[in-house]
């Protein structure tokens, strides 16, 4: 055995134990547990929802309209006698999905387009961040109705709004990743063998700027199904008779005795977002060094 040989396990055991350590840190965390927990529910209750809503969510029942919750009804029916539960197990078929389909985008973008400002950096740098900060200059939200408006009310471009405000993050913060690793010295030998510059972004860098963007997208995925169940609420997200969350709320405001129709949507955006919230807060500690 060569020497080569007997140090290639040692040398493989130590590049993987800082993820073994963040998975034991993330799996002895209650909180992320319980966040994934919940997570995880809405997901097998939006998968299997044919099979666990009692009723079409879009069938119309008119003289059981504004029936409270009973046996009949679990969380009762709205004003044109629809099936709340059933609504609200299919409307997780809608919202799980979308801050899972924003966040992937928005990342996406974000990390392209923020490792080659990092690395190519002249004009194409100033550029892209100054485009960056004239989009982080207006409040997200704000930013995003706006698009939404312009586009027109759909889930769909509800969904493009929330990735044309939320990249510029991403960027950034990929951008001060890959300036704080390109002048390593493994990253200098690549370029000094020939290597492209896309390999070396691929190879040798992303790969080392991944956690701090995989951290905030765990963080922001609660804050994209609140913003979207936001546009829906205002008229520009989901339309009738979509059953989203947020525009079952929005149709439930104008019922002011008839509480079940804004609180029982109300309670499974809550729980999804402190879900999401959950697992963010343990993964986020999960890859601090000092935690672990």
């Amino acid at each position: 055995m060569t020497v080569a040989d007997s140090i290639q396990p040692s040398l493989q055991k130590n590049a993987d134990s800082p993820i073994r350590r963040s998975l034991r840190s993330l799996r002895r965390n209650p909180m992320a547990m319980l966040g994934l927990i919940i997570i995880l529910f809405w997901a097998v209750a939006a998968a299997i929802a044919p099979f666990t809503s009692m009723r079409d969510p879009l069938a119309q029942v008119i003289e059981d309209r504004l029936q409270p919750p009973s046996a009949q009804y679990w969380f009762g029916t709205d004003e044109l006698g629809r099936d709340v539960f059933s609504r609200v197990i299919y409307g997780a078929r809608i919202s799980l999905p979308i801050g899972f389909v924003v966040i992937i985008f928005a990342m996406t973008m974000g990390m392209l387009v923020g490792a080659s400002a990092g690395y190519i950096g002249g004009m194409y740098d100033l550029l892209i961040m100054r485009l960056a900060d004239i989009t982080l200059a207006f409040p997200s939200i704000v930013l995003a109705l706006a698009i939404a408006a312009v586009l027109g009310p759909s889930i769909t471009n509800a969904l493009i709004a929330m990735v044309l405000v939320w990249w510029p993050e991403y960027a950034r913060l990929m951008r001060s990743q890959v300036l704080s690793v390109k002048n390593n010295e493994y990253v200098m030998a690549a370029v000094a063998l020939g290597a492209s510059r896309g390999r070396v972004l691929r190879i040798h860098i992303l790969p080392n700027t991944f956690a701090p963007i995989l951290v905030k997208a765990s963080l922001d995925a609660g804050s994209a199904i609140l913003n979207i169940a936001a546009l829906s609420f205002i008229g520009l997200g989901a339309v009738p008779p979509t059953p989203e969350w947020g525009a079952m709320i929005s149709t439930g405001r104008y019922q002011f005795y008839s509480w079940w129709l804004t609180t029982f949507p109300g309670l499974a955006i809550l729980m999804v977002v402190l879900g999401y919230n959950f697992l963010g807060e343990g993964v986020r500690d999960s890859f601090d060094p000092r935690m672990t």
